[in-house]
């Protein structure tokens, strides 16, 4: 058996298992440009094992289908903790992120069926080792091949060119949009590694896809089921009367016009482009009140439960409440912190620039309210360099930052798991006696795993109280360690009341993430509606509550974790740019929208799902022609500005 053989089978094998069971992208099209573009690593690998000796040869062959192997169940591992590939960009950024060994023992049992779909090649190669035949070209036949991979790479190119209609086309990811997960199901998973470790080495500028409506739509059509699509038309906005935007004159004419550089002549373009937010009848409805800020470890819906978590559950149905909120998975909790505190989008490239560089966001949680005579705190129950915060606390304006390391571990037991309870207990003093504070808590005391046993004190501190619910151990275990959140939020309501200052006092509690490492079929024992595992599994509850609120504030407007900091300024009556933030202030009028990692989103109106490229519209609701592929190039547009914001240091230049 000749090895080029093997090595097609090999890659192709890889390649197609890991979209249709990892991806889950059964579209022909992509199926069909992934297998073209697989021909020239088949050439190339093939070339390689067959111009040296015959032992070099069989060398080069054997650690390339174990590397290969393993490259593909790690990749595998890696999405179903993060939602989103691995990326070289990724090195560096967490540090310490993926120690929990055993959360990686959890994704590899979770994944195993995968895993062993993945090994089956390798298993057959090694029982078939001796049939395998190597053939040492001469010099003739190499220069033939090389041409001939020449050859193929220019097709490819061509057909690079040709696939230009749509947002996500080969073109444009190949070209102007660094979306690894697009990269992967168009190009495959080899080739999109390359093309990512190149960027990573030498950088990518993304540009901003330009808007045109005669973009062809053909597979980003919606469902024409006609119980999704009614004549209806769409719901109604109140008519607000000359308003107010959130909008400052920031001379955008003039530094477009005296900037070369085309990078950021864009990025001013797009901010011009932009449509504002208006005020709102909330605009300073906490004006000059306290924010405590909470990004609670593993928080979602399913864990509000009137028994359970008593505490959870009022302030989840009272004050505001947002029925259409998502926490989208974006790199574990380093993810949902930059969406929450930010208003942008983090990617793995734009979370490891806000790393590397440490660019100072000026509308970041810490520095918006600095300036208005607040004294900003941040406190983590866990090591205070984990995810660098030692520095990123300083780009969101908190130079006060305590966690286990710098001061924390002093005053709290701080073994694993430390108790979200002990921190609330030991830190209130040092603010509640400010004029004006905001201070924001990353707890820890809900983090997998979910079990009752080592590695989770937590649990076992709540399993009493779970242990005769109808549900798989993961999730009670789950549930129990969200008693621990309630009961930290129940003591510093408690806390704040004997200091007098609950009434002056908001409470604004978002998740980092779902519960990733329970599956899908685990969150659905709970859940109360099934969800999938791409959008709907994000679904969470944005708290934010003040004592004095009498009645409930019901909001059904889409929303999502970059909507958090824009909502908030507009609360508090800070002063902002609304066109400097991603994300936009719920209350607005602006139609909402929650963006997923893999560009899946969903709007007022319904849900895209970027994979299958298909758009099922919410019930009597009709849309607007180009719809869907306006909106995605939006989507794609705020992923690319997200990073440009940070890469030209645009707060720094707009933002006095």
């Amino acid at each position: 058996m000749n090895v080029i053989n093997v090595i097609a089978f090999l890659i192709i094998y890889l390649e197609m298992i890991f979209k249709f069971t990892v991806l889950k992208s059964v579209k022909i099209i992509d199926i069909a440009i992934t297998l073209l573009f697989t021909v020239q690593i088949i050439m190339t690998l093939n070339l390689l094992c067959n111009i040296f000796k015959e032992k070099v040869s069989k060398a080069i062959f054997y650690i390339s289908t174990v590397i290969l192997t393993i490259y593909f169940i790690i990749q595998t591992i890696f999405y179903n903790l993060f939602s989103v590939p691995f990326s070289f960009m990724t090195l560096g950024l967490a540090s310490n992120a993926l120690d929990f060994t055993n959360i990686i023992k959890d994704a590899i049992i979770q994944n195993i069926g995968k895993i062993i779909l993945l090994i089956i090649p390798l298993i057959l190669i090694i029982c078939i080792h001796k049939k395998i035949k190597f053939k040492r070209f001469n010099i003739k036949q190499i220069g033939i091949r090389i041409v001939s991979i020449i050859i193929i790479l220019l097709a490819l190119t061509g057909v690079i060119f040709l696939d230009r209609n749509g947002v996500y086309s080969s073109y444009n990811l190949f070209f102007n949009i660094n979306a690894q997960e697009k990269n992967i199901g168009k190009f495959g998973l080899i080739n999109s590694t390359v093309i990512d470790i190149y960027r990573t080495i030498f950088g990518f500028e993304e540009k901003a896809v330009i808007e045109d409506n005669n973009d062809d739509n053909t597979e980003e059509n919606p469902e024409t089921d006609e119980t999704n699509k009614t004549q209806q038309t769409k719901p109604t906005e109140p008519e607000v009367i000359e308003p107010t935007y959130n909008e400052l004159e920031l001379g955008l004419d003039e530094l477009t016009n005296q900037t070369t550089d085309k990078g950021l002549k864009n990025v001013y373009e797009y901010i011009s482009s932009t449509e504002p937010t208006n005020q709102n009848d909330y605009t300073g409805y906490f004006k000059d009140k306290n924010l405590i800020f909470i990004l609670a470890e593993g928080f979602n819906s399913i864990a509000v439960n009137e028994t359970l978590t008593p505490t959870l559950y009022k302030l989840t149905n009272s004050g505001f409440v947002f029925n259409n909120f998502y926490s989208p998975v974006f790199l574990s909790t380093t993810g949902g912190e930059f969406q929450a505190s930010t208003g942008l989008i983090p990617t793995q490239s734009i979370l490891s620039l806000w790393k590397k560089n440490k660019p100072k966001i000026s509308y970041a949680l810490g520095n918006s309210f600095s300036k208005y005579g607040y004294t900003v705190n941040a406190y983590h129950n866990w090591t205070y360099t984990y995810y660098s915060r030692q520095d990123t606390m300083k780009t969101l304006g908190f130079d006060s930052y305590m966690g286990i390391g710098n001061g924390l571990e002093n005053l709290i037991d701080s073994k694993w798991i430390p108790r979200d309870v002990d921190m609330i207990n030991v830190t209130t003093d040092m603010y509640t006696s400010e004029d004006k504070f905001v201070t924001y808590y990353i707890t820890v005391s809900g983090h997998a795993p979910y079990n009752f046993g080592t590695g989770n004190s937590t649990a076992t501190r709540y399993q009493e109280y779970v242990q005769d619910l109808p549900y798989s151990k993961p999730v009670k275990a789950y549930l129990a360690t969200q008693m621990e959140l309630d009961r930290a939020l129940e003591l510093l309501i408690q806390k704040l009341e004997e200091k007098g200052i609950l009434e002056d006092t908001v409470i604004a509690l978002v998740g980092d993430h779902y519960p990733y490492t329970l599956s899908i079929d685990q969150i659905n024992e709970v859940s109360t509606y099934p969800r999938d595992s791409i959008v709907e599994v994000n679904r969470s509850n944005f708290i934010l509550w003040n004592s004095e609120m009498q009645e409930p504030v019901i909001v059904d407007k889409v929303g999502s974790q970059i909507d958090v900091l824009p909502t908030l300024l507009n609360l508090f009556g800070i002063e902002y740019d609304s066109r400097l933030l991603i994300g936009q202030d719920i209350l607005s009028d602006n139609p909402g929208v929650a963006i997923f990692s893999n560009r899946s989103w969903v709007s007022d109106y319904g849900t895209y799902f970027s994979t299958d490229k298909q758009f099922v519209p919410k019930d009597n609701v009709e849309i607007e022609e180009n719809y869907v592929s306006n909106m995605n190039k939006s989507v794609a547009n705020k992923f690319t500005m997200s990073q440009s914001f940070l890469k030209y240091n645009i707060y720094e230049k707009l933002v006095k």
